[in-house]
């Protein structure tokens, strides 16, 4: 990930209007010089979420939430650090700049205005020409009517790409953004998606960053469906479609329903199931599965086709999501239907029943497996429980895996101290951590003081108890990482200073590595239901190390021959005294 220059960043600061960002989220009241609402941080039913129109923060009486426009952002609507600062960018007209941009690197806005362009075109040739009207008929058909085309801008690609190719340039965007967009390929001078419905994709933010295209005439070359190719914008294995129509909702509502097409995610959208996401013609994968958790998903609802090519993608999807400790749950579908075909058929309220009556992924597992097995054979039964034995020990929680192992016995009828029998009891709860910064390799040290970091500059301001956890038990000398001791003292400075707003810190960081580097660790979402508790731990891991380091300092300087009996005998006693005198965090409020 790209640094932002300073200038911009001050640029942007100088731009925010608070109350204006808020605004498009929550609905507020004016009373004198503050806007009042009810906290979106917590239950309350008399307003105490104030914002001073002067100021560049907002508060909570209640709950005690505060922060600038890029923690709101950031918590709220669980955007990354980038995404924040870039929806920000957008919404006030301010270019970004980065620090290691190549001069030959089209900006992201720039190629972003070429698909807006083109998604702008293709939806008025759809309602508009001549060519249109066959398209029109073939959605029409399909239950698909001027509403809905309107409201997710479904267009149409011409059979002939001079039209195309003639407005693009006269908008003047080079053939070589239409290259860079994927509109056109380098070694062709025509449209890549020639005579096809085009529905568009869409990032967080509401910006076209590529297309799906589907094939509404037998004789049209190619695939029924073919995708943008990848691009600087479009990554099809990370792209969740529909999440820019869903994102605010599944935050809220911690779940979501899982669909495998395009027109699927669409139709439940329009009616009115705003925490649907489906995959880019592509499996789930791992990256898909992370991108949920950050927005706080505990419950995923599957919703795939019963073909069995729909059933081994509910298997593969649901045990990602398992793997997780994710709770998930697979809705039956009628064979030779899919969502779209039930809601204009049956209507929403029939769906509603199909999810009531959705499967736990484990129930559905056994029954799927043990299908056309004769299950009364031992030999049968044996094959299909160790099957699904060998998929549950693949999942990443052990509390989740044994609590699993003991539903199969009880499923299928087995003695659990058969199943169960490498797993006697529930094994200690770990947390895994991973690293988080792109560009550099692996490295524990840094994995764990960039957690602490990041707690610490997404709450730490707002959030006395860690402020004071922190002064009360770290100093520098704790800290092994060079930018990451840097940047601790700075929060400190910046907190003595009341500086929490986020774009001020990065605007004090002089050196671009320190900024390039925050920013990076500011993308890892924070689990903030245990947050004291994962502070604490990482605090003490810091505090441990550093005792171990210095006891194993000292044993060096013992065996090292360097020294005097005295002074040796001394060193012991020191040895001793830190070897019986392990740090423990103090928290000043316990």
């Amino acid at each position: 990930m790209n640094s932002y220059t300073k200038e911009s960043l001050e640029n942007l600061r100088s731009k925010i209007v608070l109350i204006e960002v808020l605004s498009s989220f929550l609905n507020f009241k004016k009373s004198g010089i503050y806007y009042k609402t009810n906290c979106p941080f917590h239950d309350e039913k008399t307003p105490s979420f104030l914002v001073n129109q002067a100021d560049r923060h907002y508060h909570c009486f209640g709950c005690g939430a505060h922060g600038d426009a890029i923690s709101f952002l950031m918590n709220f609507q669980k955007y990354s650090f980038s995404e924040a600062v870039e929806y920000l960018a957008e919404k006030f007209h301010v270019s970004l700049e980065t620090t290691s941009k190549e001069s030959n690197e089209p900006s992201k806005n720039v190629l972003k205005d070429v698909l807006n362009e083109a998604k702008r075109f293709y939806n008025f040739y759809l309602l508009k020409s001549r060519d249109g009207s066959d398209a029109l008929k073939y959605l029409y058909s399909r239950g698909i009517d001027i509403d809905f085309i309107k409201t997710f801008s479904i267009g149409l690609s011409e059979e002939k790409p001079d039209l195309f190719l003639k407005y693009m340039y006269e908008k003047r965007f080079s053939k070589e953004l239409l290259i860079q967009t994927g509109l056109v390929k380098e070694t062709t001078n025509r449209d890549f998606f020639s005579d096809r419905i085009m529905i568009p994709i869409f990032d967080a933010m509401g910006n076209t960053i590529g297309f799906t295209a589907r094939k509404y005439k037998e004789e049209t070359f190619g695939p029924k469906y073919i995708n943008t190719f990848e691009t600087l914008l479009f990554k099809k294995s990370r792209i969740l479609f529909g999440l820019n129509y869903s994102r605010k909702e599944i935050a809220k509502q911690k779940k979501a329903i899982l669909v495998e097409g395009q027109i699927d995610a669409l139709r439940l959208i329009y009616n009115g199931y705003t925490i649907v996401v489906a995959s880019q013609g592509t499996a789930f994968t791992n990256d898909h599965v992370k991108e949920l958790i950050n927005l706080g998903v505990k419950e995923v609802f599957i919703c795939f086709d019963s073909d069995n090519a729909g059933i081994e993608a509910a298997i593969k999807t649901g045990h990602l999501f398992q793997k997780e400790a994710i709770e998930t749950y697979v809705v039956e579908i009628l064979e030779g239907k899919d969502p779209d075909s039930i809601l204009i058929e049956h209507g929403p309220k029939y769906f509603d029943q199909l999810l009531s009556k959705a499967k736990d992924y484990l129930t559905f597992l056994i029954n799927t497996l043990s299908k056309n097995q004769n299950m009364n054979s031992p030999a049968k039964k044996n094959e299909v429980i160790q099957n699904i034995i060998k998929r549950i020990k693949e999942w990443d929680h052990p509390l989740m895996v044994h609590e699993s192992l003991r539903k199969l016995a009880k499923l299928t009828n087995s003695p659990e101290e058969i199943i169960s029998k490498d797993i006697d009891a529930p094994p200690d709860i770990f947390i895994k951590r991973e690293a988080n910064v792109s560009y550099m390799d692996f490295n524990p040290d840094m994995v764990l003081e960039a957690d602490l970091l990041r707690i610490l500059f997404l709450y730490g301001f707002s959030n006395k108890e860690l402020l004071d956890i922190s002064k009360n038990n770290l100093k520098e000398e704790h800290f092994k990482i060079r930018i990451c001791k840097n940047l601790f003292v700075k929060f400190l400075i910046a907190n003595e200073h009341n500086s929490s707003d986020l774009l001020s810190i990065m605007l004090d960081l002089e050196n671009a590595e320190e900024r390039l580097f925050l920013s990076n660790i500011l993308q890892k979402k924070v689990n903030i239901d245990k947050i004291k508790d994962s502070f604490m731990e990482i605090a003490q891991k810091i505090l441990d190390r550093f005792w171990m380091e210095k006891r194993e300092e000292i044993k060096l300087k013992i065996h090292s021959a360097k020294y005097s009996d005295e002074e040796i005998y001394n060193l012991a006693k020191e040895f001793d005294v830190i070897k019986n005198n392990r740090p423990q965090i103090i928290n000043p409020i316990s």
